[in-house]
């Protein structure tokens, strides 16, 4: 019996060359799988996107469907990748294979070459699949954003009848008597619901349900009144006592009347005793009902109109009343306009009828958004007129906010006479959510300041723990919690950011899309710039760079001194310790960033021209400003001589450091001839200060005599060091005079030119006394009286000194 032939699906592949190819792993296989799967996906839906035109639920639908799309490619691309990298280090291990002319490897060699070639080709193009059915998935995503917007915008910008057209009060004049049969119908059909529906149970659960509504809604001030702990008494209470008085009040106001709200709701579904087209409306009027008191326990939580001291930002006691009056009506005015929009969709109401009633409600908005900013911008004057010189200062609707609330109101007239009712609308849903969010705002940075800041500025148990757990000084918690506030604080604005530009269409994956890239990162062109890379190679120099520091005070104060290793050796081997370290610490972080040798070469290499073109200079001053913020030899605030000038340093920039002299001027000093010039600090160590005086006598005087009235002199005034103690030196004589220096210290150098013009007025004065008078040609100081005794001179140094009372901490 002869044996049949092999099928074809029976045979092993082959590749071109026509040999076999090595089956695919079971880990490739799996993930193959897997991307085949998310590619038919995709395909479908955006054959489903091209043949009609979805609804923006259906967008969001389909845009929520392909995010988890995403995230899977993004992770079978991120498990294949190390076993990519690894099969072509292995294949490296071989070495290249051998050119024409040269000897031919073994036939295991061989084998063992042609099997690492194929594992990197499986997993190299697996790779490129994933990578292509990404592209594709993030470009469809990215298409259903820009329908989305697009749909937006072409609703948001429809044009209808003005409400001062004739046309529109015509047909919405015509369309009256249809709307009332159609309410008459929507009466009758509820009627017989509730005759069928309406058994003692369902009125009973109901009834409980809008029982217990009102128990809550009603029982909040009597919670308020027994939890809110605002004593009028209290006359300065403390932030953190503001904050949690103000919560409770935001808690107890808002959250009985949503969940009062919410039990109803369920009851009213569970009875269902209303046509399914109505409860759209029980549930606009339920959730408005939560609206207003949200509303007005958030308004209550930061303004407290009952009690002044406990109000979170500063604001009259007119002012709050009548922000939370305000606030009350243009919620409640927001909520019967819902309540209407619902039914109007409940019944299908008239297009005209519709466009009138949405309109009629937002000019009401905008009217008393006016009344609002109006009463604002007159109560200054009023209250001036009424208090007179007592007027308190308090926050006012005022400058750009006010300018932008014109800007808002006159935008809502507008869209409404010119017929876009829909953008009216808009704006107004917006202003409202807008403010809403600012006061949420304002009421969790509070809280951040608070319970994350203060918590770390203040003793508190955190802060003993910590201290006593991790052994971080007191500072550096502080710092610590500037930190975290200052991170939280972000976390809070990126976030309302994110819920502003939410009803515009903008979708916060896409923004949380930009943010990860920035900080995981993107690539351009074969560099990928990543955020978090740079953190973490920052915080490597950081690292590497207090190793080398600890090294270095290891070798000061324990190794070097044990050595016979004379001072200048010493100071060389801990001078080069640091610049190995620097260096460590630099190569460390710019291998962490991908930056190869060859690239910083290449910079080095397009620097070098651009500095041999004339830029050598710039340069200098460059590298030498970041050689003076690093070594510090002279530091803002320092006393210094540079030249002919002397001063004290106000900055020092990249480029060029700024010393403001006695006369008030400013000396512009380049960096590099504080690096390469001399330069004298004379605060660097200390600020101990030399006072000099130099007493020329006649030569017949007695030097013992005069060397004592000058010691005493210096040792009765109070701001004198006594260590050193003042000395008196025989300094030379002339043809008339023996002159005499007195040398003394003082702790602090700007005080130096005042104790020498007191000490030249006391030794003058003594001398007076002693009856020695003044040789000739020697200057004679102006007659002494009471007057002049009182007088202090300013010379260069007391210029100085003025100068460094205004300068920087």
């Amino acid at each position: 019996m002869s044996q049949a032939a092999p099928s074809p699906a029976s045979q092993p592949a082959t590749n071109p060359n026509g040999e076999p190819v090595k089956a695919l792993s079971a880990e490739t296989k799996a993930a193959r799988a897997r991307l085949e799967s998310y590619k038919a996906n995709l395909t479908q839906t955006e054959l489903g996107l091209e043949a009609r035109r979805h609804s923006d639920a259906d967008l969001q639908r389909l845009r929520l469907q392909i995010e988890p799309m995403i995230e899977g490619i993004g992770a079978v691309i991120a498990e294949q990748a190390p076993r990519l990298e690894a099969s072509k280090a292995r294949l490296g291990q071989l070495g290249p294979k051998p050119k024409d002319g040269e000897p031919e490897e073994s036939a295991d060699a061989a084998k063992d070459r042609a099997e690492r070639e194929a594992a990197v080709a499986e997993l190299d193009e697996t790779q490129r699949l994933a990578r292509a059915i990404l592209l594709q998935a993030e470009q469809l995503a990215t298409q259903i954003g820009d329908l989305r917007r697009a749909g937006f915008a072409r609703a948001l910008f429809e044009q209808s009848d003005s409400i001062l057209s004739v046309e529109l009060w015509k047909d919405v004049i015509y369309a009256i008597p249809r709307e009332l049969r159609a309410q008459g119908t929507t009466l009758s059909d509820t009627l017989d619901q509730i005759q069928r529906n309406a058994t003692f149970g369902a009125l009973l659960l109901l009834g409980l349900a809008v029982g217990g509504a009102v128990a809550l809604y009603e029982g909040r001030r009597s919670l308020a009144r027994r939890f809110v702990k605002r004593d009028p008494d209290t006359l300065d209470p403390s932030r953190r006592s503001r904050l949690l008085a103000a919560l409770t009040a935001f808690f107890l106001g808002a959250v009985p009347a949503i969940v009062g709200c919410w039990i109803v709701w369920i009851a009213f579904d569970a009875a269902d005793i209303f046509p399914s087209r109505l409860e759209q409306v029980v549930a606009a009027l339920l959730r408005g009902i939560a609206f207003v008191a949200f509303v007005r326990a958030l308004i209550d939580a930061i303004l407290a109109p009952d009690h002044t001291n406990w109000r979170l930002i500063s604001v009259a006691d007119i002012s709050a009343t009548r922000i939370m009056s305000f606030g009350v009506t243009l919620a409640t005015v927001e909520m019967v306009g819902k309540i209407f929009e619902s039914f109007n969709q409940a019944i299908a109401a008239a297009l005209p009828i519709t466009v009138l009633s949405r309109a009629v409600f937002a000019l009401a908005m905008a009217l008393i958004f006016a009344e609002l900013l109006r009463r604002f911008a007159n109560k200054a004057t009023e209250d001036e007129a009424c208090l007179g010189p007592y007027v308190s200062s308090e926050f006012t609707i005022g400058g750009p906010v006010r300018t932008l609330g014109w800007i808002v109101v006159a935008a809502i007239v507008a869209s409404v006479l010119g017929g876009y009712v829909a953008l009216a609308s808009f704006v107004v849903d917006q202003a409202v959510w807008i403010s809403i969010l600012l006061a949420l705002l304002i009421l969790a940075m509070n809280i951040a300041d608070e319970f994350i800041g203060n918590t770390f500025r203040t003793q508190s148990r955190i802060v003993t723990a910590l201290q006593a757990n991790t052994g971080l000084r007191r500072r550096s918690l502080e710092q610590i919690g500037v930190v975290a506030t200052g991170a939280a604080r972000l976390s809070l604005i990126i976030m309302a950011i994110l819920l502003v530009l939410a009803p515009w269409g903008v979708e916060s994956t896409d923004l949380m899309g930009s943010v990860r890239a920035v900080f995981f990162g993107f690539n351009v062109g074969d560099v990928t710039i990543s955020m978090s890379s740079i953190l973490i190679a920052a915080l490597l120099f950081a690292i590497v760079f207090t190793i080398t520091r600890i090294i270095q005070r290891w070798l000061d104060n324990t190794f070097l001194p044990a050595t016979d290793l004379d001072a200048g050796l010493r100071n060389s081997i801990r001078t080069a310790a640091g610049y190995v370290g620097i260096i460590t610490a630099g190569v460390i972080a710019f291998s962490y960033l991908g930056l190869s040798l060859e690239r910083l070469t290449i910079v080095a290499g397009a620097l070098s021209v651009g500095i041999g073109f004339g830029l050598q200079s710039i340069v200098n001053n460059f590298i030498s400003g970041l050689i003076l913020l690093w070594e510090r030899p002279i530091r803002v605030g320092d006393l210094v001589v540079v030249g002919d000038g002397e001063g004290y340093v106000r900055r020092i920039n990249v480029r060029s450091t700024e010393i403001q002299t006695a006369d008030r001027s400013t000396l512009i000093v380049p960096n590099s001839n504080l690096i390469s010039g001399i330069v004298r600090n004379r605060v660097r160590n200390d600020r101990i200060g030399r006072v000099l005086v130099s007493i020329p006598v006649p030569r017949a005087s007695d030097p013992d005599r005069i060397a004592e009235i000058m010691r005493r002199s210096a040792l009765a005034h109070r701001e004198i060091m006594s260590e050193p103690d003042p000395r008196v030196i025989f300094k030379k004589v002339t043809e008339n005079t023996i002159d005499f220096d007195l040398v003394c210290f003082v702790d602090d150098i700007d005080s130096a030119g005042r104790v020498a013009s007191d000490l030249y007025f006391d030794i003058f004065r003594q001398l007076r006394l002693e009856g020695t008078g003044f040789p000739d040609g020697a200057p004679k100081p102006p007659e002494p009286d009471a007057q002049d005794e009182k007088a202090k001179p300013q010379d260069d140094d007391e210029g100085l000194t003025l100068l460094k009372d205004k300068s920087p901490a």
